[in-house]
């Protein structure tokens, strides 16, 4: 591979893959795709592949590792909600944020691991035997990605709706500093990402410019235009 200003270039996905390693953590690597896609809320210049730090054992611990040092033991966490499919991320989060000291209320002191259901037009929802995983617990939200910031609002909106309190959000990579005041904790920024940009579907400057897309993307992967 060659190295060209902190960036990793190699050939697969998309044929113009590139790899950045994380200034804190040298074994955790962001893969990045640069094109232009299309998200559920926006246009973006680059396209981030998660697939393998959310299934890879290694990769997964690694990052709950890392985003685990981001809070204080004084913090309660009773439940991880996943976005994006950061189940196993989740798992070895809750196992690091205990042996960190964080608390859970729960009775049976043991952090619940879950996921919402999403349903039309993307409005979060959780049954009625899920409800006990969120009503009145302290939750910590977990995704990917955040771009705009759309998905992590709805998300807190859900989670005050059905009672919960926001413990925290980490991400593995957000644009935004904060939504709703809450901050995200995130182990990459734009900041690791030269001339990363998001647009609304209405003011993309690739569509002005008649790029074509190259893909529609989400938190599960990508589909070639």
């Amino acid at each position: 591979m060659l190295k060209l200003s902190g960036f990793w270039q190699s050939g697969g996905l998309m044929e113009s893959s590139v790899k950045i390693v994380s200034k804190k953590h040298d074994n955790i690597v962001l893969r990045v795709i640069p094109g232009h896609f299309v998200t559920a809320n926006s246009h973006i210049n680059y396209y981030i592949d998660m697939s393998l730090m959310k299934a890879r054992q290694t990769e997964a611990g690694a990052i709950a590792k890392a985003l685990s040092g981001q809070y204080y033991s004084s913090t309660i966490v009773d439940t991880i909600l996943c976005l994006d499919g950061c189940e196993v991320i989740g798992a070895y989060l809750a196992n690091y944020l205990t042996e960190a000291g964080i608390v859970s209320m729960n009775a049976h002191k043991s952090i619940y691991i879950t996921t919402p259901e999403f349903i039309t037009g993307g409005q979060l929802i959780f049954r009625e035997n899920m409800l006990p995983m969120i009503k009145n617990k302290h939750v910590l939200l977990l995704l990917t990605s955040a771009t705009t910031g759309k998905t992590v609002s709805g998300a807190i909106d859900a989670i005050h709706y059905y009672s919960g309190h926001i413990a925290g959000i980490s991400a593995i990579f957000s644009a935004a500093n904060k939504v709703y005041d809450y901050p995200i904790h995130s182990l990459f920024t734009i900041s690791d990402i030269p001339d990363y940009q998001t647009y609304s579907h209405e003011k993309c400057r690739m569509c002005k410019e008649a790029k074509l897309i190259d893909a529609i993307v989400n938190g599960f992967g990508y589909a070639r235009m």
